[in-house]
């Protein structure tokens, strides 16, 4: 009985335009010229009851037109490993999953910088972003010897954007902030050669001193956030929620989960909950298929694990938990 597996490419896309900084050094330097993004690209294949989880180079499971695609954007001091269950379970319902690993917010430049504060590099990541999703539907669309396994994989009109906690927050920069990234161009004018048609925010916020407000063409959000996280606080996220004016937007509040276990699967419960919900969310905003349940309903059918809100003001800020601005892996 054959079934849908994960097959995984890694490909690196240089950017030559910008550069890498080393925040071990004060001031900052520059530690590298051009930014170097090694890129995860997941996809389905066909597989067996008896596949592994993630087969390296396997033959994608053929698709006319390609597949949508989802650019996702990895936390702070992970990779895009750490994601793998939520990422493998989205390509297995069917999509592209494409996730850079950043240069100045992965572990291991973490690690390297010896305690460093590299997360000023998030204002860099939008155009990263920006920069690997034209890369890949390039490889897509012409056969390439550094990305072979992408040809004619992908369906540039359908591209979603993802991504959790720093990664949300990057991706939010691109959506929706007003001002200029560290070259001095606008983030509004970085998505140059592509369309995104879905954006989903897990566990996310507005960067502070940036200006929020709702892109031209109203893509339809999701804002995936718990009650009791500690690392991101819940008003931060309705508050990035509230600032988007549009009727196409929903926001999954989690009831009892933390920051990073709805997302790596450590916290099952949740973690489907998030799988489920994200993939019917996907489905609809990129018109994949008429679903005969709505999306509130849907997600609304455990309210002890999470409850759906949908179009404004989003859940209500009252009894949460004193909120610590502790982060970590729980």
């Amino acid at each position: 009985m054959q079934r849908i597996a994960v097959g995984v490419e890694r490909c690196t896309f240089i950017d030559h335009s910008r550069s890498v900084d080393d925040y071990s050094t004060t001031p900052a330097t520059v530690r590298a010229t051009y930014r170097t993004l090694l890129t995860e690209i997941r996809y389905p294949i066909l597989g067996s009851p008896h596949s592994p989880q993630e087969t390296p180079n396997a033959t994608p499971r053929p698709r006319v037109g390609g597949y949508p695609v989802i650019v996702f954007a990895h936390g702070y001091d992970v990779t895009p490993d750490t994601y793998a269950a939520l990422l493998d379970d989205w390509s297995r319902a069917g999509y592209v999953v494409v996730a850079p690993f950043f240069p100045d917010e992965k572990s291991s430049a973490v690690t390297a910088q010896h305690g460093a504060n590299t997360e000023l590099d998030l204002a860099n990541e939008p155009g990263d972003l920006a920069f690997v999703t034209r890369q890949v539907l390039a490889a897509s669309r012409e056969a390439t010897r550094g990305c072979p396994l992408v040809h004619d994989l992908v369906d540039a009109s359908r591209i979603a954007m993802a991504g959790q906690s720093d990664g949300a927050n990057a991706v939010a920069t691109l959506a929706y902030d007003q001002g200029l990234d560290p070259q001095g161009v606008a983030y509004s004018s970085l998505d140059v050669g592509f369309s995104v048609h879905a954006l989903l925010i897990l566990s996310g916020q507005e960067e502070e001193s940036r200006t929020y407000a709702t892109g031209p063409r109203r893509v339809p959000l999701l804002v995936v956030q718990s009650r009791e996280d500690q690392c991101n606080s819940p008003s931060s996220a309705v508050k990035l929620y509230r600032d988007i004016h549009q009727s196409d937007k929903w926001f999954l509040e989690l009831e009892h989960a933390h920051h990073l276990p709805p997302y790596d699967g450590v916290d099952p419960t949740a973690f489907k909950v998030v799988v489920q919900t994200t993939v019917r969310f996907l489905a609809t905003s990129l018109r994949l298929e008429h679903l005969s349940t709505g999306l509130l309903e849907f997600a609304n059918r455990t309210p002890s694990i999470a409850q759906m809100y949908h179009d404004m003001p989003g859940p209500p800020l009252t009894h949460l938990p004193a909120f610590t601005g502790v982060c970590g892996m729980d």
